[in-house]
């Protein structure tokens, strides 16, 4: 990046930090770390799909089905197993894992040994349906069984009972999977065969996550998951703690005795603790940004990073040059594809929840892609920027909307038709806010707000 984009990136973002210590005098400290951290996982997103797009040209429109996959490894690394569910039917689900592998085996076998033909194709179906009817006939009993134990708290087999943090790399290498056998199927075709195929799976993994309750107790939800730092009933009930904050604190409680001075502290106890769990999120995942910035930034600036460069600005020079066009490309989708899975789990544990019924669209897909366009495709710093901002607007338009709504109605009478339907047409103040940074951005700074330049090593 040239001296002119490192002035224009440190601007962007000192803005960016300002906005936030704005949020945190005006409305709460609390409210916001809550979106740092959120502004944090979404950057993460945003890099991931920057990977394929900035560097590959590579359009993935299933992002909230690889984040979603991060979600589940979080549920399954750390919650603990179930062992009334597993001797209910454990051994079936097992049983019915290795029938299909089996099966697939069979016709691998069929597909590499067998003549091409009637014969060939006829086999095939036969083996595949004997085996769907095989495979079901142990499968639908265990789970009936499992799902039928204490289905009220539980009703599924549970996870490892790890702690959680390992579920990053396992949402990691989750979402590689899927990618690895999406690209494996779509890459090499036309482009919209990838954003179809991305779209479909995605979807296939959510209405999967969301219908079988063995495995993620479906919409009933997963709660108490493990946390990768202290809760805040330890904080409040530790003297230790409570010395920091009487020692942080004591400019308030200067002067202040007996219960009044009681009640002050218990209050700054109960707010540091708050304060405290968020600060050891923002550190964990602020590590974990930085970590993916760096080894793209690297990436990016190698041998490699040209070449992908290279092919996505002209793959039929690139193929004619004797770069395995599709090769490359497989790569890019998975890595990408892993950084958001490894996005999806930090955010499942920072909520604490599985809650299949969450992952939309509107949120997992678009308003990634808008964070990347509106930052900047193409470069890693403009991925981080726009996931910050956009996820910043995203929460902040709401209130700013009613704000707003209520100057602009100030004058009217109470009861006015005109007031009332302002008022209620608030909380759409976002799509609008939205959709206009969208069109300033591309009207203004069509390669986004830091974008992407020849020379830039970021």
């Amino acid at each position: 990046m040239t001296l002119q984009g490192n002035s224009r990136a440190v601007f962007v973002f000192t803005i960016m930090a300002v906005l936030l210590l704005i949020v945190g005098y005006f409305q709460s400290w609390n409210v916001m770390l809550s979106i740092l951290n959120l502004c944090i996982i979404s950057a993460i997103m945003a890099l991931g799909v920057n990977i394929q797009w900035g560097y590959a040209g590579l359009f993935n429109v299933g992002i909230m089905g690889f984040a979603a996959l991060g979600g589940v490894a979080a549920l399954l690394v750390s919650k603990p197993p179930v062992p009334t569910a597993w001797a209910a039917g454990g051994l079936g689900i097992l049983g019915a894992g290795v029938l299909t592998a089996m099966v697939a085996a069979a016709i691998w076998f069929i597909v590499k040994r067998m003549r091409s033909g009637g014969t060939k194709n006829a086999v095939i179906f036969i083996v595949a349906l004997g085996g769907y009817f095989l495979i079901r006939s142990v499968y639908d009993p265990a789970v009936n069984a499992i799902e039928a134990d204490n289905p009220a708290s539980s009703g599924y087999l549970g996870g490892l009972g790890l702690p959680i943090i390992f579920s990053w790399f396992v949402g990691g290498l989750f979402a590689a999977g899927i990618a690895w056998f999406i690209g494996k199927v779509a890459l090499g075709l036309r482009s919209d065969y990838l954003a179809i195929a991305t779209l479909g799976i995605s979807e296939i993994l959510i209405a999967t996550m969301k219908n079988e309750d063995w495995l993620t107790r479906g919409v009933k939800n997963v709660t108490g998951l493990d946390r990768p730092v202290p809760y805040e009933l330890q904080l409040q009930e530790s003297e230790v703690f409570a010395g920091w904050v009487e020692w942080f604190f004591s400019s308030r409680l200067e002067g202040l005795t007996g219960d009044a001075r009681t009640t002050v502290l218990r209050d700054a106890v109960i707010e540091g603790s708050s304060l405290f769990v968020k600060l050891c999120y923002t550190g964990l995942f602020t590590a974990v940004l930085l970590a993916v910035l760096a080894l793209c930034v690297l990436a990016l600036a190698s041998p490699w990073g040209r070449m992908v460069r290279a092919i996505r600005d002209n793959e039929v020079s690139a193929a004619a040059m004797g770069k395995n066009v599709t090769r490359r490309h497989l790569q890019i989708f998975i890595l990408g594809s892993a950084v958001v899975g490894i996005a999806g789990a930090m955010l499942t544990t920072l909520d604490g929840q599985f809650t299949p019924s969450t992952y939309q669209p509107l949120r997992y897909t678009f308003l990634i892609w808008v964070m990347v366009i509106v930052g900047g495709s193409g470069n890693n710093l403009g991925a981080v920027f726009g996931g910050f901002l956009i996820w910043f607007i995203w929460i902040e338009a709401e209130p700013v909307g009613n704000w707003f709504m209520g100057v602009v109605t100030q004058g009217m009478e109470d009861g006015s038709w005109l007031r009332t339907h302002l008022l209620d047409s608030a909380q759409h103040m976002r799509l609008i806010i939205m959709g206009a940074v969208m069109l300033l951005v591309m009207r203004f700074s069509p390669g986004g707000v830091l974008p992407e330049r020849q020379q830039s090593q970021a």
